[in-house]
C-alpha cells in the first residue's frame, strides 16, 4: 500500500468523533501548565497542533473524496452529534493560545473558524435529526455522544470569555454578552439531552458493551459548563449590567459542577461493572478519549470555579486530579500508538 493509498484509507474509515483527541490533549495542556509545567503544556500544545493538522487533512480529503460515505455517517442516528468534536477541538485549541503560550491572534483566528464550525454543525445535526424519515429505535440513537452539544458550545463559550480580557471595554462587554449566551445556551441544552440519556440508562436494558465512553460526557458537559460560567464571572467588568447577573452565574455554575462531581463515582462503577464484572474487551478506540476529556476538564472546571468564587479549599482536587488526567492521558495516548503501529504492520503486504 502507497502512502497516498494509506491516507486514503485512513480518511475513508475516519470516527466522526476523532477530533476528541485535540480536545482530550488541548485540556490536559492547560491543566499541567496551571499546575507549574509550562515545559510540558507546551508539548502537549504543539503536538496537540500536529494532530489538529492531520485530522483537519483527513477530514478534508474524506469530503473531497468519500463525501456520500462521509453524510451518509453524519445522518446515522447515534453518530451525527459526533462531528461536533471539530468545533470543540478548535475552541479548545484556542484556549491553549491564550493559556498555555501566548498567541492572541491565533487564537481569534481559531474563535472564527470554531464558531463557524460550531453553527454550521450544531444546526445541521438538528435539522438532520428532526427530517430524517426513518427514525432508529430510541435504545441505538441517544447515547452520551450527543452531549457534545453541550461541549461545543461551551468550549466557544470559554475561548470568547478568554478574548474578553484584552480590548476596550465596549468590546469587553460584548465579547461576555456572546460568551455568557452562549454559556446558557449550552446550560439550557443539557437538561433535555440528559434527559433522554438518563432515560436510556435507566429504564432500557444496556449490556456492557454499550457503556461506551461517550457516556463519560455526562459529566464532562458539566464540567466545561462549570469553566464557561467560572471564564464570565472572572472576566466580567466591575460595574454593569453584565455585573448584576453574576450572582445567578455563579450560583448555576456551582449548580452544574456539583451535578459534575455527583456524576463520578457512578460513572467509575459502570466503568469497573464493563471491564472488570462483564469483560468487555479492553482494546483502544477513538472514542477513548472521551474518557480522558472530562477528566482533564473536571479537574480544570474546579480549579477556575476556585478561583471565580474564592473557594481555595476547592484547590485540593485540581491538585490531585491533574496528576490522574496526565495519567489517563498518557495511558490512551499508548494504547493509541500501539494500534497505530500494530494496524500499519497488519496492513503492509
Amino acid at each position: 500500500m502507497t502512502l497516498v493509498e494509506h491516507v486514503l484509507a485512513r480518511a475513508r474509515g475516519m470516527e466522526p468523533g476523532s477530533f476528541a483527541l485535540v480536545m482530550a490533549t488541548g485540556i490536559v495542556s492547560i491543566d499541567v501548565t496551571q499546575h507549574g509545567m509550562p515545559v510540558l503544556g507546551q508539548v502537549l500544545f504543539w503536538l496537540n497542533w500536529l494532530a489538529y493538522l492531520w485530522l483537519l487533512l483527513i477530514s478534508a480529503l474524506r469530503l473531497a473524496f468519500y463525501r456520500e460515505e462521509m453524510a451518509a455517517h453524519f445522518a446515522t442516528p447515534g453518530h451525527g452529534a459526533a462531528f461536533l468534536t471539530l468545533a470543540a477541538g478548535t475552541c479548545v485549541l484556542g484556549t491553549q493560545c491564550l493559556l498555555v503560550v501566548h498567541l492572541p491572534l491565533l487564537a481569534r483566528v481559531l474563535a472564527v473558524w470554531g464558531a463557524v464550525c460550531w453553527a454550521v454543525l450544531i444546526y445541521l445535526f438538528f435539522f438532520v435529526t428532526m427530517v430524517r424519515h426513518y427514525k432508529a429505535p430510541f435504545s441505538h440513537t441517544i447515547n452520551g455522544g450527543w452531549l457534545v452539544v453541550v461541549v461545543a458550545t461551551q468550549s466557544l463559550a470559554v475561548l470568547v470569555a478568554l478574548l474578553a480580557r484584552d480590548g476596550t471595554l465596549v468590546t469587553r462587554e460584548g465579547l461576555l454578552l456572546i460568551a455568557m449566551c452562549l454559556y446558557l445556551v449550552g446550560c439550557a441544552w443539557y437538561f433535555p439531552i440528559i434527559t433522554l440519556v438518563v432515560y436510556r440508562m435507566v429504564l432500557l436494558p444496556m449490556h456492557a458493551r454499550e457503556f461506551t465512553p461517550p457516556y463519560w460526557i455526562n459529566m464532562g458537559a458539566l464540567a466545561i459548563s462549570t469553566l464557561a460560567g467560572s471564564m464570565v464571572v472572572m472576566n466580567a467588568p466591575a460595574h454593569g449590567p453584565l455585573h448584576d447577573l453574576l450572582p445567578f452565574v455563579k450560583g448555576f455554575t456551582l449548580f452544574y459542577w456539583a451535578t459534575a462531581t455527583w456524576w463520578i463515582p457512578l460513572l467509575v462503577m459502570l466503568e469497573v461493572w464493563r471491564l472488570g464484572w462483564s469483560h468487555a474487551p479492553v482494546e483502544y478506540e477513538v472514542d477513548d478519549w472521551d474518557i480522558v476529556f472530562p477528566i482533564g476538564m473536571y479537574t480544570v472546571g474546579t480549579f477556575a470555579l476556585a478561583h471565580a468564587t474564592g473557594e481555595r479549599h476547592l484547590l485540593v482536587i485540581p491538585g490531585i486530579g491533574v496528576y490522574v488526567s496526565l495519567l489517563v492521558w498518557a495511558v490512551v495516548a499508548a494504547a493509541m500508538l500501539w494500534r497505530s503501529v500494530h494496524g500499519h504492520r497488519a496492513a503492509a503486504p
